[in-house]
Order: structure tokens, then sequence, then C-alpha cells
């Protein structure tokens, strides 16, 4: 196991980011962690970064490489934020300093982790914007990120991200602003290097097309929990919670010409102001009077899947019974 999350909550004064997420991850593997905006998914990821903003706080275990990240002193943690596990920021029109040239900025990045001159880490920046396939790449190094496309800057991203040689690689919304078409390159770009440099990737986004293609698991967040998750497969064919349930009925599907697209009703709670009992329950088509005040627990299920909702425990205590 590479990263294990054991409890992982992040706080904002009374709001709950992030509510005690458990999450395991194989070297290798690609999980994607799905969810509206709002649900905790960037902050989950800043929080393994120890990059959580002031005045966050964070608690709970964040094991990596049987390391807990957050008993790591500043110096250390440093060492293994973006060395050994990198990260690609949403916005790649933002996410680059615009006064400074790509190959500076990742040949900063080399130089950080690697301790290589200064001739040495522009080769290597040379290399890496290689490596993600930017035609012409010593030409590239010279230009300001204004001076590149969207996709070009998302590889440049992607090449800082690559820098240290990490052995997990966190891409938040890596495909945020980029039209389908240089969206499949980044994506397929993605694939071809995790298989070639054994990276695992935590892949954060909303779109449930990427994660069909590209994920081996799936972990469904809502209001700072996890409240679904197993093998991508075995979640999209047969949905244990009712959240999973309505994000999968609200993809747009071809040949649906004049039907209206599915959509949850109302919006994430406010998480200074949890509900009592289930989150979810105000939007549920399947609430019960329980949900007001019962909160569920992520609980067990066959073929290596977890759900939390108290429908489906019910369900399964009873089946027990039977037998």
């Amino acid at each position: 196991m590479l990263l294990a999350l054991d409890d992982l909550r992040v706080t904002f004064g009374a709001a709950r980011a992030v509510d005690g997420i458990d999450l395991t991850l194989d070297a290798g593997e690609t999980l994607a962690l799905v969810g509206e905006s709002g649900c905790g998914k960037t902050m989950t990821a800043l929080a393994i970064l120890g990059l959580v903003p002031h005045p966050g706080r964070v608690s709970g275990a964040i094991r990596f490489d049987g390391r807990d990240l957050t008993r790591l002193d500043p110096a250390a943690l440093r060492a293994v934020r973006g060395g050994q596990i990198g990260m690609v920021f949403q916005e790649p029109m933002t996410a680059l300093n615009p006064v400074v040239t790509v190959g500076a900025q990742i040949a900063e990045a080399v130089t950080l982790h690697h301790r290589l001159g200064r001739a040495a880490a522009r080769t290597r920046a040379v290399e890496l914007l290689h490596l993600v396939e930017i035609p012409e790449p010593a030409q590239r190094a010279d230009a300001y990120p204004h001076q590149l496309s969207g996709g070009m800057r998302q590889r440049v991203m992607l090449a800082i991200a690559l820098a240290g040689g990490p052995r997990l690689l966190i891409a938040d919304e890596p495909t945020t602003a980029l039209d389908v078409t240089i969206q499949a390159q980044i994506l397929d770009l993605f694939a071809t290097l995790q298989q070639r440099l054994g990276m695992a990737v935590l892949l954060v986004t909303h779109d449930l097309g990427i994660v069909a293609e590209r994920a081996g698991r799936v972990a469904i967040m809502y209001a700072g929990r996890i409240v679904e998750d197993g093998p991508v497969a075995a979640v999209f064919a047969a949905p244990l919670h009712p959240y999973t349930r309505g994000l999968l009925a609200s993809i747009p599907r071809a040949g649906a010409d004049g039907r209206r697209l599915a959509a949850i009703p109302g919006s994430v709670p406010d998480l200074r102001h949890r509900p009592t009992g289930c989150a979810f329950r105000d939007r549920c088509p399947d609430a019960v009077a329980a949900c007001a005040y019962t909160d569920p627990a992520l609980r067990q299920y066959p073929a290596a899947r977890r759900a939390a909702c108290l429908l489906l425990a019910d369900a399964a205590r009873g089946a027990a019974e039977l037998r």
C-alpha cells in the first residue's frame, strides 16, 4: 500500500471541509475522487501535500510509504512534496508564474529535488518537456506561459510535477478549460507516463466519463465524506448509494434528444452547519424518517465495495437475518 488516509479531517473553524475519510491507494493504481464542487475533493488532495491554506487544520493520519506525513517536520515534508508526490494543479491558465519562462520553472523544481547546477537543470527541463510531448522543447523552454496554448501549459504543469521523479501523482481536474480533443491528448499522455514511470495516480475530477475510461477504482465524496467506493466497473454497473445513482443519471447520453437532462435537486449543504443524520437526505429520493437522525457509517459490501447509506445497511441486516 502506497498511500493510506486514516480518519482524515480538514476544518476551517466550524466548517468541516473533509470530515473523517479513509482511503487507500496501491502503487501503480489509479483512484478517482469524484463529487460536486464543494464536496472536499481538492482539500483532500491539498491535505496530502501539506498545502491546506491558513487557517485550515488537518487531523488524522496520512501515511505515504509507511510514514505519517502529518508528523514530518517542514523540511522533510518539502522533500516528499514534489519529490515523491507530484501534483498537477487546477487551471493551467493561471497556475504558472506569468513572468518566468516555463523552462526556468521546471528547472527550479529539478534543482530543488536533485541539486543540479544551472546548466544540468536546464538540460533536464528540456528533457521533461520532451517527455510530455511538447514539440521543439529546447525552444519552448524559453517561452512564457502566455505564449503557450492551454494544452501546452497543462503539459508544462505535468513536467513540473514529474521533475522530482514522484511515485504518486495527484491530478486535480487536469482537463479543466481544455477542449475535448486536447483533453483526450492530455489523458492519453497521463496514461502513457503512468505506465512508463510506474506511478500511482489520484485523479480528482467531476467528469464521470474520464473516470470510466481512466480509473481502476472510484471514491464518491459528498459533504466532506466518502459515501461510496469500489472498482469503477462495479460502481458504474450497480451503484449502491443514491448520490452515486444521481450522478450517473445526470450524464448526457446520445440519442436522448428532446428529453430533459436528469439532475440532482438542491445543492451541497453548508459545511459550517452540517445537517444531522445523512447529509444527502434533503436531496435523496429514497430518504426515510430515520435518515434525519441516523448518521450512516461507511460499511463494507461484497466485491470490494463500500457505501454509507442507512437503507443499504437495513437491507443487509435483513438479508443476514433471513439466512
